[in-house]
């Protein structure tokens, strides 16, 4: 049953009840191999990837509005379309292969592709990462109807070539990493969230024991006011940094919600950023129905530039979704479709409001590019570049 405080949501069905009951019971057998504690990055990495039975891990749908929650590729063909012009330009400097993780129902790998060839600019390969096998092949049924003649270019891959040239293109990759939960107290005492049982084994509930390395020294460099909660991706900064260092000449771009460090660990932002969905609903309890919701922090895009800049790459270009978009011509495809065709027009134009409007995606979302071997300025940030911000 649900916690009275989230009795607005939806009742699971008995069979994805079942496999979260199956998904707590593995978490608790990690809690009680471990002492009784395991860290919330643990817990999160859990609930989300567990083979069969963590979120990502299990084939109930995720993405659209019969899902949990909408990205950009499923509101509209002209984020997808957009993207593509700088993925376009991109190839123009001999760059010929992309790469997308995390590619979720395959509605960006479409689009782009549909784009690219009426472009007639097909990549030579357009290569997937992707952890969840029902993703796969959704995505593979989705890009074979829709663009039969680039089928033959993707691929599939299960970790990244140890060196090569590409356009690597991450939608909501980065938020959905496993995440420590620091809590700072009096003293400069930093202690570190983690999950254990209730005294009758029926219920998580958060411990909080002192952080060590090297969690601690990330914490510290932020200089956090007393009784501040929030989170530190260690493994997002290891994703983007193990990811550029394999790109030896492209670009890595990344479009998630988030700040500059700044922002993100601002006085006012006191208790973190995390964040659950489930069928269309936010809330802030991660340890309801584990499995069955997503859940998410924040990115911290200082942190992304600096990863990026350490494996050698530098920052191309840094800004909100809405100027990205509006850089890369998404006005001009929106112009396309007939303004004097009401029912034809007002959907698309619904979309385009979804994705550039500040109170919707279009200033939550960023888009930053990392790049090594790429001296063009790139037509994504042409106006609006936030670069001195991070």
């Amino acid at each position: 049953m649900l916690p009275t405080y989230l009795s607005h949501l939806p009742l699971p069905p008995a069979d994805a009840l079942a496999l979260s009951a199956e998904l707590q019971q593995q978490i608790r057998s990690e809690i009680a191999a471990s002492g009784g504690w395991i860290s919330f990055a643990r817990y999160m990495e859990l609930a989300l990837y567990s083979p069969g039975a963590g979120y990502y891990s299990a084939g109930s749908t995720k993405l659209g509005p019969g899902g949990d929650f909408v990205t950009a590729p499923e509101i509209s063909p002209l984020f997808g379309r957009s993207v593509a012009r700088q993925i376009g330009q991109l190839m123009e400097t001999g760059v010929r292969t992309i790469i997308e993780v995390g590619a979720g129902s395959g509605a960006l790998a479409t689009d782009l592709l549909q784009s690219l060839s009426a472009l007639d600019r097909l990549p030579e390969h357009y290569q997937i990462l992707e952890v969840s096998a029902d993703f796969r092949e959704r995505q593979r049924e989705r890009i074979a109807s829709a663009v039969p003649n680039a089928i033959g270019r993707v691929q599939w891959l299960e970790t990244l070539p140890h060196s090569t040239d590409a356009i690597l293109i991450a939608n909501e990759v980065l938020d959905a990493m496993p995440a420590h939960v620091i809590r700072t107290r009096s003293g400069g005492h930093i202690d570190e969230l983690g999950v254990g049982e209730d005294a009758n084994g029926e219920a998580f509930e958060r411990i909080f024991r002192p952080a060590g390395a090297p969690l601690l020294a990330a914490a510290r460099a932020l200089d956090l006011p007393d009784d501040y909660e929030t989170e530190i991706n260690l493994a997002s900064r290891a994703f983007v940094k193990s990811f550029a260092r394999r790109i030896a000449r492209g670009a890595l771009l990344f479009f998630d919600y988030g700040f500059p460090r700044a922002e993100y660990y601002h006085p006012q932002r006191s208790r973190g950023t995390l964040m659950c969905h489930y069928r269309q609903q936010v809330h802030t309890d991660p340890f309801v129905l584990p499995g069955l919701q997503d859940i998410t922090a924040h990115v911290d895009f200082t942190a992304v530039a600096d990863a990026g800049v350490e494996a050698g790459h530098r920052v191309l270009g840094y800004t909100a979704q809405a100027q990205f978009l509006i850089n890369c011509g998404i006005t001009d495809l929106l112009a396309e479709t007939p303004a004097n065709d009401a029912r034809a027009y007002a959907p698309v134009a619904s979309a385009a409001h979804k994705l550039l409007s500040p109170a919707e995606m279009g200033e939550l979302f960023k888009v930053i590019a990392l790049g090594r071997g790429i001296d063009v300025p790139l037509i994504g940030f042409t106006r609006g570049d936030r670069t001195h911000t991070l």
